[in-house]
């Protein structure tokens, strides 16, 4: 018994000797609560919305006011359908409502009325939410018009785009891509340098004569080659096994996804120089990499559904932003055009990520 009550006295005291790790067993939790509890949602609200009216008449002015805040957000009223190929392309609009040019004169004769209702199916739950959504404001407005023993009838035709078949691959797959690059990247990449440290065998490499820079590039140099092969064979996968169509150009995705590597390969660097072990490391690269990949990134759960704060928190994830590229250039074909954006966040937090990395090396060497 007593031998036992030293093993334990003797662990406790490590523990409380390192505030970090004792920080992150007491964070992880409160943490994990606190993001599925408000990250998991199945409804949707602030459905970015496009409105066709070639015709605007008293009827389809009526009729938008009724898709309102918070469940739709009016992002563009346009009188040509051509304009929604760029608004969905760009991720600017979910869905959009197409009224007929005569859809307000037959209202008012009586007759049947014409609507499209056009939805974004790169995430099929949601499509089918939102359409569901549209459906249903169409239908109450109908019912509002209708004379007592007469039916105003508004022939709703629904067009999913990108997914038309809803595959739910189509959605998982481009998603899944950041969530094992994050894995390779990041969390290998910090327990592999916090191993150096405590065998001791960076700290005679940084008082070697080798550069900083060359020690962390040839450190992660590897892992970057690792993450691009495993990126590789997920693409491969995709199309070979489930089917997941590459629309984009494929050059394009390996670019973007390099980028990504080398995003999440700084963040590596970040946590192993601000932590000096490998328990350490692989808590924070769990608490920091992983759960916001899963939760935060869109990969599954939509970002629009999230409170306000857990979207702001979620601009600082690089799989968000990854997430979105991969699908736009596999499911909806997009090009730089539309992504310079995307690629200019990750590259930000890419030199950020790497700058601090860098930074936090230097007093050891000194």
């Amino acid at each position: 018994m007593k031998p036992l009550l030293g093993l334990l006295r003797k662990e406790l005291y490590h523990i409380q000797r390192d505030r970090r790790t004792l920080a992150v067993i007491i964070a992880l939790p409160i943490l994990q609560v606190l993001l599925f509890g408000y990250a998991i949602r199945t409804d949707v609200d602030h459905v970015r919305l496009a409105i066709v009216d070639p015709a605007p008449d008293s009827s389809t002015i009526a009729l938008r006011a009724r898709f309102s805040r918070p469940l739709f957000d009016i992002v563009a009223v346009t009188p040509r359908l051509e304009d929604l190929d760029r608004l969905f392309r760009s991720g600017a609009a979910q869905e959009a409502i197409v009224f007929g040019r005569d859809f307000g004169s037959r209202l008012t004769r009586g007759e049947p009325a014409q609507l499209l209702i056009v939805t974004d199916a790169t995430e099929p739950n949601t499509g089918n939410l939102v359409r569901a959504y549209a459906r249903a404001v169409v239908a109450s407005y109908g019912r509002e018009l209708s004379p007592p023993g007469r039916r105003v009838r508004i022939n709703v035709t629904a067009r999913m785009r990108f997914n038309p078949t809803q595959e739910s691959s189509n959605l998982f797959v481009p998603g899944l891509m950041a969530f094992v690059l994050t894995i390779i990247s990041t969390l290998v990449t910090a327990i592999s340098l916090t191993r150096e440290k405590e065998t001791g065998t960076l700290e005679a490499l940084l008082v070697s004569p080798l550069h900083p820079w060359s020690i962390v590039i040839g450190k992660v140099l590897p892992y970057l080659g690792i993450g691009f092969i495993a990126a590789s064979i997920v693409v491969v996968q995709a199309r070979i096994i489930f089917h997941v169509p590459m629309r984009g150009s494929l050059f394009l995705l390996l670019f973007e996804t390099l980028l990504f590597i080398f995003t999440s390969l700084a963040l590596g660097i970040l946590i192993s120089a601000r932590t000096s072990s490998q328990r350490v490391a692989t808590m924070i690269a769990l608490v920091g990499t992983m759960l916001p990949n899963l939760l935060l990134s869109g990969f599954i759960f939509p970002v629009e559904s999230m409170p306000a704060p857990l979207r702001v928190l979620s601009s600082i994830v690089p799989g968000r932003w990854f997430v979105a590229m991969a699908r736009g250039i596999m499911l909806k074909g997009v090009g730089l055009d539309y992504l310079w954006q995307e690629t200019l966040i990750l590259l930000a937090m890419a030199a950020l990520l790497l700058t601090a990395g860098m930074r936090s090396f230097k007093p050891r060497l000194e």
